[in-house]
């Protein structure tokens, strides 16, 4: 019988028990240990719940630990020093930052022998393998993302950040007429921050200064300075009540002729019910990757781009032939 692959997951949040979920459907894998800075008394799975600072006592004893931390302030630092322990899969999403991200990881992990896929989700992730797709096929064209309606774990996170928040989330909300134009293969001249527009709902802390928490929002680099955004205070009774659920999706577009004439439009898109239990599952899935490839002797940081599609499932590939070819 196949040993299993003994999975690790860094972070309790809702992506950590997104992934715990994962993990337990997917029958080749086992789930060893949850790792949190909190005292947790215990996990949904039974699993231990082990403090973070005891991660290196588990070194022979995981596979591929999964990095579930926000990108804001998490991952910056746990990626590249569980790296130096561990094969990892984190889903590192501040697209601006991930040049730099990939080149500390890739250090460390390359340091250890160890293989660590960064970035990994549906976006990045998912919608960067089809935008990738759509440009290699149709080099004349031009290609476009829109995300939402839905929740961007990665702002929210950013936003909670800010002092005096007590909870936050963030919506962000493509611009249908821009979306009916690049259906319509019009191939327009469009810019993320003119496509699509933010808007935030802040518990904020008694006393706390909503002046500048507003500000500090809406001037924060890389996450809403480029973008019209909408802040909105509220009780924390109505936080709970209308947005306890974080749905999300968006669509990949790549517009283009391969002759005079002859227009052609490729269109990927996702509707998820919860973005951060559905970016939990992909996770799941490249750890399978990143566990077969590190038994290669690959090592280093790698990206959705380095990696086959034919390593995330389970099956052998002479069944992906019969099956799915």
């Amino acid at each position: 019988m196949q040993q299993k692959i003994r999975i690790g997951i860094v972070g309790y949040g809702n992506v950590g028990k997104g992934a715990e979920k994962a993990v337990l459907q997917n029958q080749d894998m086992e789930l060893i240990a949850i790792f949190s800075r909190r005292a947790l008394k215990d996990t949904e799975s039974g699993v231990p719940a082990v403090d973070i600072v005891k991660i290196a006592e588990y070194k022979d004893k995981i596979d591929v630990m999964l990095l579930c931390g926000g990108s804001a302030t998490d991952l910056p630092e746990q990626g590249p020093e569980i790296a130096k322990i561990f094969h990892t899969v984190d889903s590192f999403d501040t697209h601006a930052n991930i040049p730099k991200y990939y080149q500390s990881v890739d250090e460390a992990a390359k340091s250890s022998g160890k293989l660590a896929a960064i970035s990994v989700g549906w976006d990045p992730g998912l919608f960067s393998l089809h935008r990738l797709l759509g440009s290699s096929i149709l080099p004349q064209g031009k290609s476009y993302t829109f995300w939402g309606k839905g929740v961007s774990q990665g702002h929210s996170d950013a936003i909670r950040h800010i002092e005096g928040v007590k909870y936050a989330i963030q919506y962000t909300n493509p611009r249908e007429e821009c979306m009916h134009a690049v259906r319509a293969g019009e191939n327009p001249v469009l810019r993320s921050e003119n496509s699509h527009w933010r808007e935030c709902y802040v518990v904020a802390e008694k006393g706390a200064d909503i002046t500048t928490i507003e500000q500090q929002i809406k001037t924060m680099p890389n996450y809403f300075a480029e973008y019209e955004t909408q802040v909105h205070f509220i009780s924390e009774e109505e936080f709970h009540t209308n947005h306890a659920e974080m749905p999300h999706g968006g669509f990949v577009f790549r517009s283009g002729e391969t002759s005079k004439g002859k227009k052609h439009v490729l269109e990927f898109a996702l509707k998820l019910d919860k973005n951060p239990e559905f970016t939990a599952f992909v996770l799941a899935t490249y750890a399978r990757a990143v566990f077969r490839m590190a038994k290669e002797g690959k090592s280093g940081a790698v990206t959705v781009f380095d990696i086959p599609f034919g390593l995330l499932s389970p099956e052998e590939p002479a069944e992906l032939r019969s099956k799915l070819l």
